[in-house]
């Protein structure tokens, strides 16, 4: 088969759309109060942004991004290394290492790009990359770009990455790259003991702190969550969530900063962030050094909904950041309880191989106001009964009570739904 008819066989998304069932690319169009956003048409409480601070809507920030829009116009129109810098990328990278107690700081168009520049960046041929086998893809991509020998260690196993580091020869460099907060299980990487373990066997630590920056530590991060910013040489993080814009950044030692400057493809050959997303970043910089309450927020209603959907049953892990993974089965009760749960005004994002095992993955803001939260819980709470329907052998379903199980875009009997998405999603 050639390559565009290998395309053409890929049918599950087209069977999912027909069932109603397709969890992915939902066309949101705008914005309501708290974290209540449209899509379809209806209202809707979202509970799966990375707008953790609740700041993406907020006047000081888009305010910001319009006057940098009118002042420099619309894009950077070049490569920071040629003619795309700004005064503007240099102002973010400034107040980013102060505020996050590195010497220095480098700005990327995205976040993607800092995590891959980060790696790639630093890295030759002849060295070795260490990753744990659940950081975030951005990062597996750039160990695998970044032409040294990748290795993987089980997630937020110290004692196995000790035993490879150990293995490992003498000549190249040694690099371990982990995220501070991982995005699927929401769990923070075991700091103290990767510091511990990169310092004995002489490994630089990479940590991208997408999902910490600006939540954790009133701000500063999973490093500084643990105390132990000044002993973690390179630390990446994205603008895309707390920071309420587009972009990346990496802060590490000015000898790092300068090299990356010259050596970090994503940098060197792409165009500068857009000066709107620049200084939308900027502003909300300022905002969470200001307002370090927004951080606590997001994760005094996360721990709260952890409460909440365990007493109803649910299969919460533990955990002390906004992100709040929900297992509910396998991928068909995965994509109904998403679809059930969308037809209350719950959106959640549904997670599905290979990306991650199956779940649920819902993330908790700022901004979500107590009735809102109210009425999540008692959305999960309603899916309840329509999930344990499916959990009966096929040939009982005629026999119990289903009409509530039909859905959207779904003809036929539940029994005959339920048997095509058994068959979708094996």
């Amino acid at each position: 088969m050639d390559i565009v008819g290998r395309c053409a066989s890929f049918t599950r998304s087209r069977q999912a759309k027909s069932l109603g069932l397709y969890p992915f690319y939902s066309a949101f169009s705008g914005r309501g109060p708290g974290a209540a956003r449209t899509v379809g048409g209806r209202d809707v409480i979202v509970c799966g942004s990375g707008d953790y601070l609740g700041l993406a809507a907020d006047p000081r920030v888009t305010e910001a991004a319009a006057e940098a829009a009118r002042r420099y116009g619309t894009g950077s129109s070049g490569s920071r290394l040629l003619n795309g810098n700004l005064d503007l990328h240099e102002q973010l990278e400034d107040e980013l290492a102060q505020f996050f107690g590195k010497p220095a700081a480098l700005v990327f168009a995205t976040g993607y790009q800092a995590g891959l520049g980060a790696v790639a960046g630093l890295c030759r041929t002849g060295d070795h990359v260490l990753v744990d086998q659940e950081a975030h893809a951005s990062l597996v991509d750039a160990a695998r770009l970044s032409r040294a020998k990748v290795h993987w260690f089980p997630h937020n196993g110290t004692d196995r990455l000790a035993a490879g580091l150990k293995a490992l020869p003498g000549n190249g460099g040694r690099m371990v790259v982990v995220d501070g907060v991982y995005s699927m299980r929401g769990d923070l990487c075991p700091l103290p003991d990767l510091v511990r373990v990169c310092h004995e066997h002489g490994a630089t630590l990479v940590v991208d702190d997408a999902h910490g920056a600006g939540v954790l530590a009133e701000g500063h991060g999973t490093c500084a969550q643990y105390g132990l910013t000044d002993d973690v040489p390179v630390i990446s993080l994205t603008f895309s969530k707390a920071f309420a814009s587009i972009g990346g950044a990496v802060l590490g030692d000015r000898a790092v900063i300068e090299y990356l400057r010259h050596y970090a493809r994503p940098l060197v050959f792409s165009a500068g962030a857009s000066p709107a997303n620049t200084a939308a970043a900027l502003q909300a910089l300022r905002i969470v050094g200001d307002e370090p309450w927004r951080g606590r927020t997001a994760l005094d209603n996360a721990r709260r909904m952890r409460r909440a959907l365990s007493a109803l049953g649910y299969r919460v892990p533990p955990g002390d950041t906004p992100l709040v993974p929900v297992d509910v089965g396998d991928e068909l009760r995965t994509a109904v309880a998403w679809k059930l749960l969308l037809d209350r005004g719950v959106h959640v994002n549904a997670v599905m191989p290979p990306a991650a095992p199956a779940c649920l993955r819902a993330s908790f803001c700022a901004s979500h106001t107590e009735e809102q939260l109210d009425a999540v819980t008692t959305a999960f709470a309603d899916i309840r009964e329509p999930l344990a329907a499916l959990d009966l052998p096929e040939n009982d379903l005629a026999a119990s009570h289903t009409s509530h199980l039909r859905l959207p875009g779904a003809e036929g009997s539940a029994e005959t739904w339920v048997a095509g998405i058994r068959h979708l999603l094996p």
